[in-house]
Protein backbone atom coordinates (compact mmCIF):
# COMPACT_ATOMS: atom_id res chain seq x y z
CA UNK A 1 0.00 0.00 0.00
CA UNK A 2 1.27 3.54 -1.06
CA UNK A 3 2.01 5.57 2.34
CA UNK A 4 2.68 9.31 3.39
CA UNK A 5 6.20 10.25 3.64
CA UNK A 6 7.77 13.59 3.79
CA UNK A 7 6.57 16.26 1.04
CA UNK A 8 3.87 17.63 0.28
CA UNK A 9 0.39 16.80 0.68
CA UNK A 10 -3.09 18.50 -0.43
CA UNK A 11 -5.86 18.87 2.39
CA UNK A 12 -8.37 19.29 0.51
CA UNK A 13 -10.45 22.34 2.49
CA UNK A 14 -10.63 26.22 1.83
CA UNK A 15 -10.62 26.91 5.36
CA UNK A 16 -7.16 28.87 6.75
CA UNK A 17 -8.10 27.52 10.20
CA UNK A 18 -8.51 23.51 9.59
CA UNK A 19 -5.22 24.13 7.02
CA UNK A 20 -3.65 25.21 9.99
CA UNK A 21 -4.80 22.82 12.71
CA UNK A 22 -3.99 19.69 10.34
CA UNK A 23 -0.69 21.09 9.40
CA UNK A 24 0.42 21.50 13.15
CA UNK A 25 -0.66 17.54 13.53
CA UNK A 26 1.13 16.10 10.39
CA UNK A 27 4.43 18.68 10.83
CA UNK A 28 6.15 16.23 13.22
CA UNK A 29 6.33 13.77 10.23
CA UNK A 30 7.68 16.16 7.39
CA UNK A 31 4.87 16.60 5.63
CA UNK A 32 4.24 19.93 4.24
CA UNK A 33 0.90 20.85 4.30
CA UNK A 34 -0.44 23.20 0.93
CA UNK A 35 -4.87 23.81 0.78
CA UNK A 36 -6.47 23.18 -1.95
CA UNK A 37 -7.81 26.92 -1.94
CA UNK A 38 -4.08 28.16 -2.46
CA UNK A 39 -3.88 25.89 -5.45
CA UNK A 40 -6.91 27.28 -6.87
CA UNK A 41 -9.21 23.90 -6.63
CA UNK A 42 -12.71 23.97 -6.89
CA UNK A 43 -14.79 22.24 -4.11
CA UNK A 44 -16.79 19.62 -5.54
CA UNK A 45 -20.18 18.83 -4.91
CA UNK A 46 -20.87 16.56 -1.59
CA UNK A 47 -23.23 14.30 -2.81
CA UNK A 48 -22.21 10.91 -0.77
CA UNK A 49 -25.00 10.19 1.82
CA UNK A 50 -22.15 9.24 4.74
CA UNK A 51 -19.14 10.80 6.12
CA UNK A 52 -17.21 8.31 4.59
CA UNK A 53 -18.10 9.11 0.95
CA UNK A 54 -18.12 12.60 1.33
CA UNK A 55 -14.60 12.63 2.45
CA UNK A 56 -13.91 10.42 -0.50
CA UNK A 57 -15.38 12.40 -3.04
CA UNK A 58 -12.77 15.61 -1.41
CA UNK A 59 -9.90 13.60 -1.35
CA UNK A 60 -9.80 12.35 -4.86
CA UNK A 61 -11.28 15.59 -6.52
CA UNK A 62 -8.05 17.14 -4.73
CA UNK A 63 -5.36 14.71 -5.73
CA UNK A 64 -6.98 14.00 -9.07
CA UNK A 65 -6.18 17.74 -9.87
CA UNK A 66 -3.38 18.66 -7.70
CA UNK A 67 -1.51 15.19 -9.33
CA UNK A 68 -0.34 15.35 -5.73
CA UNK A 69 -1.62 13.18 -2.44
CA UNK A 70 -4.63 15.19 -0.78
CA UNK A 71 -6.47 14.66 2.94
CA UNK A 72 -10.23 15.43 3.14
CA UNK A 73 -11.46 15.22 6.13
CA UNK A 74 -15.82 15.49 6.79
CA UNK A 75 -17.37 15.36 10.17
CA UNK A 76 -20.76 15.79 12.11
CA UNK A 77 -23.12 14.86 15.07
CA UNK A 78 -25.54 12.14 15.11
CA UNK A 79 -28.23 11.72 17.78
CA UNK A 80 -29.50 8.44 18.73
CA UNK A 81 -32.75 9.33 18.69
CA UNK A 82 -33.20 10.99 15.40
CA UNK A 83 -31.78 8.12 13.92
CA UNK A 84 -28.50 9.76 13.26
CA UNK A 85 -29.42 12.92 12.33
CA UNK A 86 -28.34 15.44 11.37
CA UNK A 87 -25.21 13.32 10.33
CA UNK A 88 -24.20 14.67 6.86
CA UNK A 89 -26.33 16.96 7.06
CA UNK A 90 -25.05 18.60 10.23
CA UNK A 91 -24.08 21.87 8.47
CA UNK A 92 -26.53 21.75 6.63
CA UNK A 93 -28.95 22.60 9.32
CA UNK A 94 -26.85 25.57 10.34
CA UNK A 95 -27.38 27.55 6.92
CA UNK A 96 -29.58 30.39 6.52
CA UNK A 97 -32.57 30.44 3.80
CA UNK A 98 -32.40 33.75 1.94
CA UNK A 99 -35.62 35.09 3.51
CA UNK A 100 -33.87 34.37 7.04
CA UNK A 101 -31.13 37.70 6.54
CA UNK A 102 -27.93 37.67 5.58
CA UNK A 103 -26.53 34.13 4.04
CA UNK A 104 -24.35 32.00 6.35
CA UNK A 105 -24.85 29.74 9.37
CA UNK A 106 -26.68 30.04 12.29
CA UNK A 107 -25.58 27.71 14.76
CA UNK A 108 -27.37 28.72 17.44
CA UNK A 109 -30.15 27.75 14.97
CA UNK A 110 -29.07 24.38 14.14
CA UNK A 111 -28.86 23.71 18.02
CA UNK A 112 -32.00 24.72 18.88
CA UNK A 113 -33.96 22.80 15.68
CA UNK A 114 -32.13 19.86 17.20
CA UNK A 115 -33.57 20.17 20.55
CA UNK A 116 -36.44 20.90 19.54
CA UNK A 117 -36.59 17.91 17.25
CA UNK A 118 -35.57 16.18 21.10
CA UNK A 119 -38.61 17.74 23.14
CA UNK A 120 -41.17 16.73 20.67
CA UNK A 121 -40.77 13.42 21.14
CA UNK A 122 -40.71 14.09 24.87
CA UNK A 123 -38.75 14.48 27.60
CA UNK A 124 -37.62 11.07 28.74
CA UNK A 125 -36.50 11.22 24.76
CA UNK A 126 -32.34 9.35 24.97
CA UNK A 127 -30.33 12.58 24.39
CA UNK A 128 -27.37 10.19 23.65
CA UNK A 129 -25.38 11.15 20.67
CA UNK A 130 -21.73 11.22 19.24
CA UNK A 131 -19.46 12.92 16.90
CA UNK A 132 -17.65 11.81 14.09
CA UNK A 133 -14.75 12.49 11.90
CA UNK A 134 -13.24 10.67 8.83
CA UNK A 135 -10.21 11.57 7.13
CA UNK A 136 -9.40 10.23 3.64
CA UNK A 137 -6.41 10.04 2.10
CA UNK A 138 -6.31 9.62 -1.71
CA UNK A 139 -3.50 9.32 -4.23
CA UNK A 140 -3.74 10.16 -7.95
CA UNK A 141 -2.74 7.03 -8.85
CA UNK A 142 -6.46 5.57 -7.26
CA UNK A 143 -5.18 4.40 -3.79
CA UNK A 144 -7.44 5.52 -0.46
CA UNK A 145 -7.31 4.93 3.02
CA UNK A 146 -9.95 5.63 5.33
CA UNK A 147 -9.40 6.71 9.09
CA UNK A 148 -13.14 6.86 11.07
CA UNK A 149 -12.82 8.48 14.84
CA UNK A 150 -15.61 9.09 17.02
CA UNK A 151 -16.13 10.82 20.64
CA UNK A 152 -19.64 9.93 22.55
CA UNK A 153 -21.60 11.82 24.56
CA UNK A 154 -25.18 13.15 25.39
CA UNK A 155 -27.01 16.98 24.82
CA UNK A 156 -27.92 18.78 27.36
CA UNK A 157 -29.99 22.62 27.11
CA UNK A 158 -29.10 25.40 27.33
CA UNK A 159 -26.05 25.97 25.34
CA UNK A 160 -23.39 26.69 27.18
CA UNK A 161 -19.90 28.04 26.99
CA UNK A 162 -18.16 30.21 24.77
CA UNK A 163 -14.50 28.23 23.60
CA UNK A 164 -15.97 25.97 20.61
CA UNK A 165 -18.34 26.28 17.47
CA UNK A 166 -21.09 24.09 16.13
CA UNK A 167 -22.98 22.24 18.17
CA UNK A 168 -19.99 22.42 21.13
CA UNK A 169 -22.03 24.50 23.57
CA UNK A 170 -24.42 21.53 23.65
CA UNK A 171 -22.59 18.24 23.33
CA UNK A 172 -20.81 16.84 27.14
CA UNK A 173 -18.21 14.18 25.94
CA UNK A 174 -18.79 11.01 27.82
CA UNK A 175 -17.45 10.55 31.33
CA UNK A 176 -17.20 14.36 31.57
CA UNK A 177 -20.11 17.28 33.06
CA UNK A 178 -18.39 20.12 30.92
CA UNK A 179 -19.87 20.74 26.62
CA UNK A 180 -16.87 20.73 24.49
CA UNK A 181 -17.50 24.58 24.32
CA UNK A 182 -16.66 24.59 27.99
CA UNK A 183 -13.17 22.61 27.83
CA UNK A 184 -10.16 24.14 27.05
CA UNK A 185 -9.16 23.94 23.60
CA UNK A 186 -6.10 21.87 24.02
CA UNK A 187 -7.97 19.26 26.06
CA UNK A 188 -11.08 19.26 23.31
CA UNK A 189 -8.41 18.41 20.75
CA UNK A 190 -7.13 15.28 22.84
CA UNK A 191 -10.69 13.26 23.09
CA UNK A 192 -12.57 14.47 20.21
CA UNK A 193 -13.28 12.71 17.21
CA UNK A 194 -10.82 14.55 14.77
CA UNK A 195 -8.04 12.96 17.72
CA UNK A 196 -9.26 10.08 17.56
CA UNK A 197 -9.36 9.63 13.62
CA UNK A 198 -5.81 11.28 13.29
CA UNK A 199 -4.31 8.68 15.60
CA UNK A 200 -5.31 5.88 13.50
CA UNK A 201 -4.26 7.83 10.27
CA UNK A 202 -0.77 8.06 12.29
CA UNK A 203 -0.29 4.69 13.52
CA UNK A 204 -1.42 3.40 9.68
CA UNK A 205 0.88 5.90 8.10
CA UNK A 206 3.72 6.45 9.88
CA UNK A 207 3.90 3.75 11.91
CA UNK A 208 3.49 5.69 15.43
Amino acid sequence: MTRLGGGSLVIATHNAGKLKEISALLAPYGVKCISAGSLGLPEPAETGTTFVQNALIKARAAAQASGLAALADDSGLSVDALDGRPGVYTADWAERQWFEGAPGRDWHMAMGKVEGMLQAIGPETDRTAAFHCVLAVAWPGGEHAVYEGKCAGSLTWPPRGALGFGYDPVFVPEGRQETFAEIAPEEKHAISHRADAFAKLVADQFGG
